[in-house]
């Protein structure tokens, strides 16, 4: 069984494919942690940490002073009761106390995983999942805390989530509520790995010596931010991508979070993932419950490319939901960097014209469209077709791309609020905002109070109408501030700290009706780019926009942090300009076209100024990322070169399931003057079997003068080699010529398991 409960060690053993977790019943019934880690068939204890007495640690057992909670390992530590760490959960009572006593009250194993209510979470799917609850209570309230693992028969990852339920006769006010939380042996001298960043260069990653501090990662901005991601990571001495142990959290939420990891003066470390205490709290009256956000663990033993494919496999097939879960992504043009605000009726005909003879599959109608929209500081929550620029409305363009053999798509900001619009005329307290105070912008807007069940009939109804209006297929949703005065005036003075969470449950309330009203239209999640790319989103909205940065060398970080949780099919990447708006940088159309095509493929630019030789470009990139597409976007990604700093070249493969065929891009930002040579170590291929490799682009153009090379610009192209010498011997890399250069090898499997050639 994969979850099993020994009677008499009292102890649970949670078991995958590669790992274990195990966890006791201490006499007295608090819940011990006791391992975390490679799979092992059966747990005797042989690491179990002892009991001893220890200088000031407080002892809850009178008379026994080897034990106490601040020394043991805990599974959902408390506040106040001889622990002196971090604790997972803090409850506010009526009389003052913050204190409390979890202890076993009872569990239960099951098959299958049941949904959280109002927030988005892990789905079973085709395969088959079991379950663990066990219900810790604190006597003195009659408040239980459930804690929840489950785990899928085709996947590596636990998931976790608690529910506080109060069975007792007084209110009870939630201050922490961590969904997971655990204390590990013996990891001080690791690292920690997290994916900070900013506006415009998201989730770059960063690695730091865990030592003796406490590491956080938060959010505080009411979304899950540019500035954050959702994500902590623990990685053993020397770890890199295929070889080291990992310890990974995840939080399937888009609000404020905090992780953290902080070892002891003993060296447990504790590692815990779920809502930022800060500014938080949550009433839970008599009979009442509360969840939290479900949270993803992830042991690798195999380094941080195992690590990634299993959350890429989770997110994949059980995160993401409808009919676009395993449809490959259209390739799309939007017309922002081409018009911005400024646009007609025929300059849109003209670009959806030109869209259909490059073999572009998805026209996106940008913002401008609404209102009287000419800047960014005018009629958010107006969403009615702006006459003066489309006098017959959205249908005629909707049409000509439908006519043309493309499908249409428009871009919302439905969660925000203009002060200019007839909405905020109306309704000027749907905007959140403290009574008696000025409501500060944020790009010339307010956050509509998704609290209220009004504003979320509005926003529900509002945006129903446009996508009834005309063939719609496409929908990038966008949100462009963080909350400030995140006070809604529906909520009473003591209730005010939930706001935040509330908000996001509303706002998964709003998504969710849309999903169901519209499953076959295709939501694009953005907040300038990348500042809520987090697993919440992609319950409801299957891909984000990576990131505003469209500059490609620059988007070789980012995407590669946000390759570390997100698979391919998730990630907007898109060719942009030359030079770039964001870097200035010259970047040749080939590169930038490999780059994007790591993630839903597409052109933000316009495609109406395109030369004859630059078309001609487009229509062979747009044809063989076609081909190549379901590889891409559905196969396993295996990093090669990681873009540790921005002159690093970068390398990465994608392989099939069956390994017969893969897809390298090898990127070089900078050149070097009398190169040495260097040779490429391949993964995931299938040692047994042989390739073809084939070089399908390049932006190269020659050598080096005078350096001579194994191979022309376009390397070894037709020559077949053994899976196991492309991987352990490696292959020559072609000594490129100037900065931002790239290839592309599309390698198939020859032999015994048949051709699939590239011309194929």
């Amino acid at each position: 069984m994969p979850i099993s409960f020994d009677e008499k060690k009292k102890q649970f053993h949670i078991q995958t494919a590669h790992a274990s977790y195990v966890m006791d019943i201490l006499p007295g019934g608090w819940l011990r942690h006791l391992y975390w880690g490679a799979r092992v068939e059966r747990f005797d204890g042989a690491s179990t940490i002892p009991g001893m007495d220890r200088s000031f640690a407080a002892n809850p057992i009178r008379g026994n002073r080897d034990f106490s909670l601040d020394t043991t390992a805990q599974e959902y530590p408390a506040y106040g009761n001889t622990d002196f760490r971090e604790p997972a959960i803090c409850a506010l009572q009526a009389d003052g106390s913050r204190i409390t006593d979890f202890r076993y009250r009872s569990h239960r194993i099951t098959q299958g995983k049941r949904g959280l209510s109002g927030l988005p979470s892990i789905y079973v799917g085709e395969s088959r999942a079991e379950s663990l609850a066990i219900v810790l209570r604190d006597e003195k309230l009659a408040l239980d805390a459930v804690l929840t693992y489950s785990i899928l028969e085709d996947s590596d990852a636990i998931l976790r989530s608690v529910r506080m339920e109060n069975h007792g006769i007084a209110a009870v006010r939630i201050t922490h509520a961590m969904s997971a939380c655990v204390d590990l042996g013996d990891v001080s001298d690791w690292d920690v790995l997290y994916l900070p960043g900013a506006h415009a260069r998201e989730r770059i990653p960063e690695r730091r010596p865990l030592g003796h501090y406490r590491h956080v990662v938060e959010s505080r901005r009411g979304a899950s931010s540019h500035q954050e991601q959702p994500f902590l990571a623990l990685l053993s001495p020397g770890t890199e991508e295929q070889h080291g142990e990992v310890y990974a959290m995840s939080l399937i939420y888009s609000g404020s979070f905090q992780a953290f990891a902080e070892p002891d003066q003993f060296d447990i470390t504790r590692m815990a993932i779920g809502l930022n205490p800060f500014d938080f709290s949550w009433q839970i009256a008599p009979g009442e419950a509360f969840e939290t956000p479900e949270a993803v663990l992830v042991y690798s033993g195999e380094g941080l490319g195992a690590m990634s494919r299993t959350f890429h496999h989770l997110f994949r097939k059980h995160l993401c939901r409808g009919p676009w879960r395993d449809r490959v992504r259209p390739v799309l043009a939007n017309n922002w960097e081409a018009t911005f605000f400024d646009f007609d009726e025929k300059k849109l005909f003209s670009f959806i014209d030109r869209a259909k003879a490059l073999g572009i599959e998805l026209m996106v109608l940008d913002d401008g469209w609404f209102g009287h929209r000419d800047n960014d500081d005018s009629s958010l929550g107006d969403w009615f077709v702006d006459h003066r620029k489309l006098p017959n409305g959205i249908c005629p363009v909707a049409d000509h791309a439908k006519r043309q053999g493309l499908s249409f798509g428009l871009w919302f900001e439905p969660e925000m609020i203009s002060r200019d619009s007839e909405l905020y005329q109306k309704h000027p307290d749907w905007a959140l905002g403290v009574p008696g105070r000025e409501a500060s912008e944020g790009r010339g807007q307010l956050v509509l109070d998704l609290v209220r069940e009004d504003v979320q009939s509005y926003v529900i109804e509002s945006v129903s109408r446009i996508l009834t209006s005309a063939p719609i297929r496409y929908v990038k949703w966008d949100m462009n501030r963080h909350m400030t005065e995140a006070y809604s005036k529906m909520l009473p003075p003591t209730r005010q700290q939930e706001t935040m969470h509330r908000y996001i449950l509303g706002l998964y309330a709003v998504l969710e009706e849309l999903c169901t009203r519209f499953p076959d239209v295709l939501f694009e999640s953005c907040s300038g780019g990348g500042g809520r790319f987090d697993p919440g989103m992609l319950y409801y909205m299957p891909q984000t926009w990576t990131s505003d940065d469209l500059d490609a060398v620059e988007r070789l970080r980012i995407q590669y942090g946000t390759s570390l949780l997100y698979p391919a099919s998730t990630m907007g990447a898109h060719v942009s300009v030359n030079p770039s708006n964001q870097a200035g940088r010259n970047v040749p159309l080939a590169t930038r076209g490999l780059v994007a095509m790591q993630g839903a493929f597409g052109y933000e630019l316009d495609i109406t100024h395109f030369t004859e030789e630059e078309c001609e470009e487009v229509r062979k990139q747009v044809a063989m990322f076609k081909k190549l597409r379901p590889l891409l976007q559905q196969g396993e990604l295996y990093r090669i070169l990681m873009p540790e700093h921005h002159g690093a070249p970068s390398a990465w493969m994608v392989v099939s399931e069956d390994r017969c065929t893969a897809f390298l891009t090898y990127v070089q930002p900078l050149a070097r003057p009398n190169p040495g040579l260097r040779f490429l170590h391949l993964s995931g291929l299938a040692p047994e079997l042989r390739y073809q490799i084939d070089c399908v682009i390049a932006s190269a153009k020659e050598h080096f003068p005078g350096v001579p090379s194994a191979w022309s610009e376009k390397g070894p192209d037709g020559r077949v080699f053994g899976g196991d010498e492309l991987m352990h011997a490696g292959v020559t890399l072609p000594i490129l010529m100037g900065d931002s250069q790239s290839f592309g090898w599309y390698l198939h499997a020859v032999g015994e398991r048949g051709e699939v050639s590239w011309q194929k």
